[in-house]
């Protein structure tokens, strides 16, 4: 963890780190799973800086023009790893995947990008979880609209950027 901290350290603004795909080969991934190119929203946001925590075939997506990542996941080997990082990040936002629920369950602030005809876990009417208190939800409005999600999205980052304080 002091190794995460350190290099995490080095990074201006608010740490927040990416999971935009799921497991390609399950069933409904499609739905879950976020384009890469879709975080255009988020691109040339002040403030942030972007950590991937995305693995596997996702991971190979290239992000869209504006958006900075840092991506260390060639050093993630097991979820023990992925912990340690998310430990020194300040925020997770990921679609539902393994990582969102680490993150939970670690009581790290995540953001849980949600599709409209979410999983049971989700419950209806909710944008917290009774299992895990530090989760929100940003949910779908309809069937694939993952640009009001992520609208919102930007704009909780950009007054959660100005009110952190300057670090020395």
């Amino acid at each position: 963890m002091a190794a995460w901290r350190e290099r995490v350290g080095q990074l201006d603004g608010l740490r927040v780190g990416l999971v935009w795909a799921g497991n390609q080969t399950m069933s409904g991934d499609r739905r879950r799973s976020v384009p890469l190119e879709r975080f255009s929203e988020l691109a040339d946001l002040p403030g942030v800086s972007f950590v991937s925590l995305q693995k596997g075939p996702g991971a190979s997506q290239s992000p869209p023009p504006g958006l900075s990542m840092h991506d260390w996941t060639d050093d993630l080997h097991d979820f023990g790893e992925t912990a340690a990082l998310i430990e020194a990040l300040d925020l997770v936002i990921a679609v539902d995947t393994g990582v969102a629920h680490l993150a939970g369950a670690l009581g790290r602030p995540v953001w849980l990008l949600n599709r409209f005809d979410r999983c049971w876990r989700w419950q209806l009417d909710r944008d917290d979880s009774p299992w895990y208190p530090s989760l929100r939800q940003f949910r779908q409005s309809q069937p694939g609209d993952w640009t009001s999600v992520l609208r919102n999205v930007r704009a909780e980052l950009e007054a959660r950027s100005l009110a952190r304080p300057v670090r020395p």
